[in-house]
C-alpha cells in the first residue's frame, strides 16, 4: 500500500505528464482566438516589386479583408531568389525570422512561389512548428519534386499553358512558320526552357522552333529586330540574361517588345501592357484572393488538414487590344471569353447609356414638340375665343353700367339742352320785338355754343364707354381720366341723394394702359359704393374718390361709409358670381380685378377703422411717352 505522500507524488507526476501531453497537443493544433486578429506571414520567393508579387499581395489583402472575423495582421517577407540562395542564406533567413517573430508568431503562413514553399517546408519545424501553410503559384511539377506534403500544407497549384498560347498565336498569324522562344539563364528560366523543349515537338510540322537562351540582352534584341511577319515570339520568362544581369520578367519583356519585328506572346498576366499581344495567362491577383479564402477558411472555419485538395488555377486568354490593331489581327477571331485589355470602345460601347438616353430624349422631345404644336394651336384658338368672350363681357358690363347711369346721363344732357332752348326762345323774342341789342344776342349765342359743347362732350364720353374699340395701351394721366367721368358720377350721386367727393392731384399720375378700361374700373367701384350707402339716411350717404402716387405706383381709392364688408366675404369678394347684394350677379368686382391685373396692377378691399369699406387700386408707374401696340378689341 502506498502512503499518502507517495500517492500525492504519483498523482502530481501523472498530472504533470498530462499537462505535458496536452500542452504539446494544443501547441500543435490549437486554432487562433477568433476574437483577436490573426497573424498571417507571407513569404515571397522573389523581390518586393516583382509585378506578380504585387498583384498577388493585392488579391490576398482584398480576400483577407472580407473575412467574417477580425481583420488579420499581414506580414510580408521576401527571399529575393534567384539573386540570393544556398544553405548559408537559408540559415541566415531562419535566424532572422525566428528573432523577428518571436513575439508575433504567425497563425498561418502563405508561401508565394516554389522557392518560398521549399524554404517553409525546410525550416518550419524549428521556426514555426505546427503552423499550417498555404501556397500559391507553385507549378504542379514543382509540387511533385517536393514530395508528399504534410496534411496541413495546401494551396493552389498552377500550370503554364505554353502549347495553347503558341497555337493561339499561330491561329492569329497564319503566315508564321517560325517560333522563337526567349528564355534567360536563371534556374526558373532553365525550368521553363526544359518544359518548352519537351512540349514544342507536339507542334512538329506546323512551326520551326528556335531557342534564344542565355544571350546577352543586346544580342537578343538584335536577333528579335531581324524577325518578320513569318515569325512569332514566345517569351516564357526572363529573370537573368547572358551577362548575369537580373531582371523582373515584365521589365525585360518591355525592352524586347519595343524592338521585335515579330509579335510576342507570353503566359504571365503582368506582361499585358508591355507590348506583348497576349496568351493564356495566370491572374496573380485572382490567385491571391483564392489563397486568402483558404486562409480565412482555416482561421474561421475548416482546417487545412480537413479541406479538399485544391485544383490547378485555370489560365485565361488575355489580349492587348492595341497590339491586335498593331499586328493587324482579325478582331472577329478573338474569342468571346477572352479578357481584352485597353480596348478602344466604339461610340456605342463607350456611350451606350448616353446614346440610348439621347435617342429617348429626341423621341420624347419630338413627341413633346408635336404635342406642343397641337396644344399651341388649341390654346391659340382658346385664347382667341377667350379674348372674344372677354371683350363681349366687358362691353356688356359697360352697357349695363351705362344703364345704371341712365338717369345721371339724361340729367347731364337735359341741362345743356334746356339752357339751349331757353336761350333760343329769348333770342327769338328779342328779334320779334325789334329791339336791337347786339351785345345781348352775342352773349346768348355764346351760351348756346357752350351748352352745345357740354352736351356733345357728354355724348362723346358715353359713346367712348359704349363703343367697341381696340384696346390701346398708351401712357396717360390717371387724374385726367378720373376727371373725364367725374361729371357723370356726380350726377348719379345727386340722383341717389348721396354726396360724392373727389380728391384730385396737382401732379401728373402717369400710367400705361387703356384709358376707357381704367374709367370702367372707377365707375364700377363708385356704383358699388353708392349701392352700399343706399339704405342709409340721406345725410350719411357719402362716397369719396381719391388718387395717389408713390415712387413705384399710381392709384385710386374709393371709400364709403356703409356697413362694411363681412369678414367671411373678403377672401372671395372678387370671385366671379359672388355678390353680397340680394339682386347682384357677382360680375362687377370680378371684372374690376380682371381689368386691374391685365394692367399689371392689384386691387384690395378692406374695412377701415372708422367704418365703411375701402377699395384701393394700384398700377405700375410709367414714364411719359411710353406706349405699346394695341392688343384686343373690347
Amino acid at each position: 500500500m502506498v502512503g499518502q505522500p507517495g500517492l500525492i507524488a504519483c498523482v502530481g507526476r501523472f498530472a504533470g505528464l498530462l499537462l505535458v501531453i496536452f500542452g504539446v497537443h494544443f501547441t500543435a493544433w490549437s486554432a487562433p482566438d477568433r476574437h483577436q486578429p490573426a497573424n498571417v506571414l507571407v513569404i515571397y520567393s522573389n523581390g518586393r516589386l516583382l509585378p506578380a508579387n504585387v498583384e498577388a499581395d493585392r488579391g490576398l489583402r482584398e480576400g483577407l479583408a472580407a473575412a467574417v472575423g477580425p481583420a488579420a495582421n499581414v506580414f510580408d517577407e521576401f527571399l529575393d531568389v534567384p539573386r540570393f540562395g544556398g544553405a548559408e542564406f537559408v540559415e541566415t533567413m531562419s535566424a532572422f525570422l525566428r528573432g523577428k517573430y518571436a513575439t508575433r508568431a504567425p497563425d498561418v503562413i502563405v508561401a508565394a512561389g516554389p522557392d518560398a514553399l521549399a524554404f517553409c517546408l525546410q525550416t518550419r519545424s524549428r521556426l514555426f512548428p505546427g503552423v499550417p501553410i498555404v501556397y500559391l503559384y507553385v507549378a504542379e511539377d514543382k509540387l511533385a519534386a517536393l514530395g508528399p506534403l504534410p496534411a496541413d500544407v495546401s494551396g493552389i497549384p498552377i500550370i503554364y499553358d505554353f502549347v495553347r498560347t503558341i497555337e493561339q498565336a499561330l491561329a492569329w498569324h497564319p503566315k508564321a512558320r517560325h517560333l522563337v522562344v526567349v528564355t534567360g539563364t536563371s534556374p526558373q528560366d532553365h525550368e521553363w526552357e526544359t518544359q518548352l523543349r519537351r512540349e514544342v515537338p507536339r507542334l512538329k510540322g506546323r512551326v520551326q522552333p528556335e531557342f534564344l537562351s542565355g544571350l546577352p540582352t543586346a544580342a537578343l534584341k538584335r536577333r528579335l529586330a531581324q524577325l518578320g511577319d513569318d515569325s512569332v515570339v514566345l517569351a516564357a520568362g526572363y529573370f537573368r540574361d547572358g551577362d548575369g544581369r537580373d531582371f523582373a520578367p515584365r521589365e525585360a519583356v518591355l525592352g524586347l517588345a519595343a524592338v521585335s519585328g515579330a509579335p510576342i506572346y507570353g503566359m504571365l498576366n503582368p506582361f499585358i501592357g508591355t507590348g506583348v499581344v497576349g496568351g493564356y495567362m495566370l491572374d496573380f491577383r485572382a490567385l491571391g484572393r483564392l489563397a486568402a479564402q483558404m486562409v480565412n477558411d482555416h482561421l474561421y472555419g475548416t482546417r487545412l488538414a480537413q479541406a479538399p485538395a485544391a485544383r490547378p488555377m485555370p489560365n485565361a486568354l488575355n489580349v492587348d487590344w492595341r497590339q491586335v490593331r498593331r499586328w493587324a489581327i482579325d478582331e472577329r477571331a478573338i474569342p468571346d471569353n477572352a479578357v481584352v485589355h485597353y480596348r478602344e470602345p466604339s461610340l456605342w460601347d463607350a456611350h451606350r447609356s448616353e446614346v440610348m438616353l439621347a435617342l429617348a430624349v429626341v423621341l420624347v422631345q419630338a413627341g413633346l414638340i408635336a404635342g406642343l404644336v397641337v396644344e399651341r394651336r388649341r390654346r391659340k384658338l382658346a385664347v382667341h375665343a377667350e379674348q372674344k368672350q372677354r371683350a363681349e363681357l366687358l362691353h356688356a358690363s359697360r352697357v349695363a353700367m351705362v344703364g345704371e347711369l341712365t338717369g345721371a346721363i339724361a340729367h347731364e344732357i337735359n341741362q345743356p339742352l334746356g339752357a339751349i332752348l331757353s336761350n333760343a326762345e329769348a333770342a327769338d323774342m328779342m328779334l320779334a320785338s325789334g329791339t336791337q341789342r347786339p351785345d345781348e344776342l352775342r352773349q346768348i349765342l355764346a351760351d348756346i355754343r357752350r351748352d352745345d359743347l357740354r352736351a356733345g362732350e357728354v355724348i362723346r364720353r358715353l359713346r367712348g364707354l359704349l363703343a367697341r374699340h381696340q384696346v390701346e395701351h398708351q401712357c396717360f394721366n390717371l387724374d385726367e381720366a378720373v376727371a373725364d367721368v367725374e361729371p357723370i358720377l356726380r350726377a348719379e350721386a345727386r340722383r341717389r341723394a348721396a354726396t360724392l367727393e373727389f380728391q384730385r392731384s396737382p401732379a401728373a399720375l402717369m400710367m400705361q394702359g387703356d384709358r376707357v378700361q381704367i374709367q370702367q374700373v372707377l365707375i364700377n367701384l363708385v356704383l358699388n359704393a353708392l349701392d352700399a350707402v343706399a339704405d342709409l339716411p340721406e345725410g350719411r350717404r357719402w362716397v369719396g374718390v381719391s388718387v395717389f402716387q408713390d415712387p413705384a405706383h399710381v392709384g385710386l381709392a374709393v371709400q364709403d361709409r356703409g356697413h362694411g364688408i363681412p369678414p367671411e366675404a373678403l377672401p372671395v369678394l372678387f370671385d366671379s358670381f359672388f355678390s353680397t347684394k340680394a339682386t347682384g350677379m357677382g360680375l362687377g368686382l370680378s371684372i374690376v380685378r380682371t381689368l386691374v391685373e391685365a394692367h399689371g396692377g392689384r386691387v384690395t378691399a378692406s374695412n377701415p377703422i372708422d367704418g365703411g369699406a375701402l377699395f384701393r387700386v394700384e398700377f405700375p408707374r410709367a414714364e411719359p411717352g411710353a406706349q405699346t401696340a394695341p392688343t384686343v378689341d373690347a
